[in-house]
């Protein structure tokens, strides 16, 4: 199944339903949950798949897409966790490098990233999302996958010049992080380290790998953070961005308004966005 959260246009109703060929099936209609993370908290995940017959309820162009999980209580990042980023950028510790993103730095498929008008190092990473479906604290990389809801594309834009001292500063200014369009769930995708990765600028490609070229892999990513930290229904874990990077190139390739970014990932679609 493929999960989306949406607004529908003429009304302003935010739902969370199922894509199909159509369009979407409005589950937040059928289902007594206020919201995709409501439906994972509450274990509700199951009771989507009987709707996967109906007909579409809106067309795509009747939607406007919502971030996957508009607002996790945690969106925990990894930074250098692909061989060819760690070598571009000079990267020799061996433990997963984290950082954070706040809920109010998501936007959502087809909707605007936003340059901060002070940058002129505004940087794309595209990313691989998994979002966690049941409470997870202090599990061991042998069963770390079962606590997944699913997958998601992500776009981990950067605006590096305002990065100071760590990752936090250039990662949080608003409308900076693309999620979605939806989340594949867990059980079209047994093993998230067999994904090809893809990012597109202005249509060229700038990133290309596989997951499993991953230092660390969405397993043994989930065992580490829940060592020290417990993991809710609807939190994101942002895994790593691949080679390729603007920052690391001769001469260096930055975003700015009018550009259009995309991140594409098989068995769960692609992400695009404009700069404004």
């Amino acid at each position: 199944m493929q999960v989306c959260s949406f607004i529908i246009n003429s009304s302003g109703h935010e739902t969370f339903g199922l894509v199909c060929e159509q369009g979407v099936i409005d589950a937040g209609k059928l289902l007594d949950y206020r919201d995709l993370k409501d439906l994972l908290e509450n274990d509700g995940l199951a009771a989507l798949q009987p709707l996967s017959t109906r007909p579409a309820d809106y067309a795509f162009h009747e939607i406007s897409f919502l971030p996957v999980i508009k607002t996790p209580n945690k969106i925990l990042c990894v930074g250098m966790n692909y061989s060819e980023k760690r070598i571009e950028f000079g990267e020799t510790n061996p433990a997963p490098t984290l950082f954070i993103r706040f809920a109010d730095s998501l936007t959502a498929h087809l909707q605007p990233i936003q340059k901060p008008v002070s940058s002129e190092q505004f940087d794309y990473e595209g990313e691989l999302a998994v979002v966690i479906g049941k409470p997870a604290h202090q599990v061991t990389e042998d069963e770390a996958l079962h606590y997944v809801a699913g997958y998601s594309c992500f776009m981990d834009a950067t605006v590096r010049d305002m990065q100071f001292t760590w990752f936090t500063a250039g990662k949080n200014w608003p409308a900076t992080g693309g999620f979605g369009p939806w989340m594949t769930t867990h059980d079209e995708i047994p093993d998230p380290q067999q994904l090809e990765l893809k990012t597109f600028l202005n249509g060229v490609q700038v990133q290309k790998d596989s997951t499993q070229n991953m230092i660390h892999s969405v397993a043994a990513i989930i065992a580490y953070v829940t060592h020290f930290t417990p993991l809710s229904p609807g939190d994101v874990i942002i895994t790593g961005s691949p080679g390729g990077v603007g920052k690391s190139r001769t001469p260096q390739l930055f975003m700015f308004p009018g550009d259009d970014v995309a991140v594409e990932i098989s068995q769960i679609g692609r992400l695009s966005h404009i700069i404004r």
